[in-house]
């Protein structure tokens, strides 16, 4: 006698909708199963399935589960912060089922299983998040009228971070199968859904949700991320216990060795406020407070053009070392502009030579007002790198505000020329650069500086580059120069889409 064939095996033994081939089960919920699948119509891109359970095949439970679909849709369409769904549809058993885009990487719970995060990384994911919720809470058009999502069951095993080719850590919120929208005129279930460690006090209480209610769950992963442990812990892990925990306990004072700022601190404490009229009442203003910390510097992990065949080279090469850079400010705000450069809105390469040793850094001269909105700028890097006929380095750095747009400051490196050549191989070494702010109003001092750090396939790539250019022949610079010039404005819409998507409102909004 055969055995029983599982839900599992049924699945994976079909071509679903006459175009998924399931594959594999990647992961089970409450609500249901996701499955990897090849999308035969678009010639095996990789997708993600998801079943809704057959133990909850009943009317309420199939009118939520093509809801999530929908919502995901469309915040999907709307935030590059939220999975997106591609397709909905019911099989031939009647078992709904909706297609979303396969994401490869890692919870959050998983990233902070071992150890809290950095400061700099905290404030990447904490952003991301943000704006991620601040795109739901504004809401989706959904039935002729504006709804806005809540999300209710944020925790950090409904953060994904994955790695973007462009934009290296990528945050995506999952899961928004409890998710509510917020119609007018309709009654919220009075009964509790979520997960008793984060949820608010009224969630708890089963009461009318908004969005202050996220941002209690928020600030509770906060506090987890950046010290490894839960603020608030009940007597007893039932309904009960955590009843009282969420209304009376306080949250524990976070470790002094973390040296955290005060203004985090405190951002901290009203996110996890008991009364939600003494928490933070959108994810803007947490956004908002975030801008007065350092702004997290977005590292390009994108492949980098090599156009044109390269000869073998020996990939024994020098192993990429990053030695430490000190803080620029004693070193680079003595710095005055060179008397040979215009003073004019320009940029240029220059290794900085210092007691500590030498350095690399941009030098940039801009009008004032420019400069103050760049240092709340996120800062992204790429370098494209072309062989033939000359070799030659593009090296592009942005700028990029929410309000105020990109700021492109690119430069080469000809890496036949020796100072090119060590140029490169230093950027690669250190894994970052300076970026010396001047001013046109204020003439020749140095009046700002920040530091912007390189990816590690990009410091290999650099080191790579400088010594296969030893190889190459060399010649007419100014056709490469010109060769670079057209990647660069082939690149820049793409990359300042990427930027745009990532860190502006939804298009419903206002940008931010």
């Amino acid at each position: 006698m055969n055995p029983p064939v599982t839900m599992k095996e049924t699945h994976q033994r079909r071509l679903l909708a006459n175009r998924y081939q399931l594959i594999d089960l990647v992961g089970s919920g409450a609500m249901g199963q996701v499955y990897r699948a090849e999308d035969k119509l678009l010639g095996g891109v990789t997708v993600a399935v998801k079943f809704l359970s057959q133990a909850l095949l009943n009317s309420k439970m199939r009118e939520r589960f093509e809801r999530e679909a929908t919502v995901s849709a469309l915040l999907g369409e709307k935030s590059n912060h939220i999975v997106r769904v591609r397709d909905y549809g019911v099989d031939e058993k009647e078992i709904p089922f909706y297609v979303m885009e396969f994401l490869k990487g890692e919870s959050l719970n998983e990233v902070i299983k071992f150890r809290p995060l950095s400061l700099p990384r905290f404030l990447k994911i904490v952003q991301q998040i943000c704006f991620g919720l601040e795109c739901a809470h504004k809401g989706i058009m959904f039935e002729g009228e504006m709804c806005p999502i809540i999300h209710r069951d944020i925790k950090p095993s409904n953060i994904l971070v994955i790695q973007d080719p462009a934009l290296g850590e990528l945050v995506k919120i999952l899961d928004f199968g409890i998710a509510k929208l917020i119609q007018s005129g309709e009654a919220q279930t009075q009964s509790f859904m979520g997960t008793l460690a984060y949820c608010s006090p009224e969630q708890i209480e089963g009461k009318e949700l908004d969005s202050r209610s996220d941002i209690y769950s928020l600030g509770i992963m906060m506090y987890e991320m950046l010290t490894g442990e839960m603020p608030i812990f009940p007597e007893n892990s039932s309904f009960g216990g955590w009843y009282e925990a969420h209304h009376y306990a306080k949250p524990k004072p976070i470790p002094a060795k973390l040296g955290l700022p005060p203004k985090l601190e405190s951002l901290l404490l009203e996110c996890m406020a008991k009364d939600p009229s003494q928490r933070p009442q959108t994810p803007t203003e947490i956004l908002k407070k975030l801008e007065n910390l350092e702004p997290p510097q977005l590292e390009s992990q994108q492949e980098t053009l090599v156009a044109n065949s390269n000869p073998t080279v020996n990939k024994s090469t020098r192993p990429t070392l990053r030695r430490p850079c000190p803080k620029g400010d004693d070193i680079c705000l003595k710095m005055t502009w060179p008397d040979d450069k215009p003073q004019q809105k320009i940029v240029f390469p220059q290794i900085v030579r210092a007691s500590e040793g030498n350095f690399s850094s941009l030098w940039v001269m801009l009008d004032e007002e420019d400069i103050a909105n760049r240092l709340s700028s996120i800062r992204y890097n790429q370098f494209v790198f072309i062989t033939s006929p000359h070799p030659m380095i593009l090296w592009i750095t942005v700028l990029y505000h929410r309000e105020h747009g990109p700021r492109w400051l690119p430069c080469y490196l000809d890496l036949k020329s020796s100072s090119g050549q060590r140029f490169a191989r230093l950027l690669g070494e250190l894994g970052s650069y300076w970026i010396l702010f001047f001013s046109l109003e204020k003439g020749k001092t140095c009046q700002h500086v920040v530091t912007t750090n390189i990816a590690l396939n990009q410091c290999k790539n650099l080191q790579e580059w400088a010594d296969k250019s030893q190889l190459l022949r060399g010649g007419k610079p100014q056709i490469t120069k010109r060769m670079l010039k057209q990647e660069f404005e082939k690149l820049k819409p793409t990359i300042e889409n990427k930027l745009k998507t990532t860190y502006t409102t939804c298009r419903n909004g206002s940008h931010r």
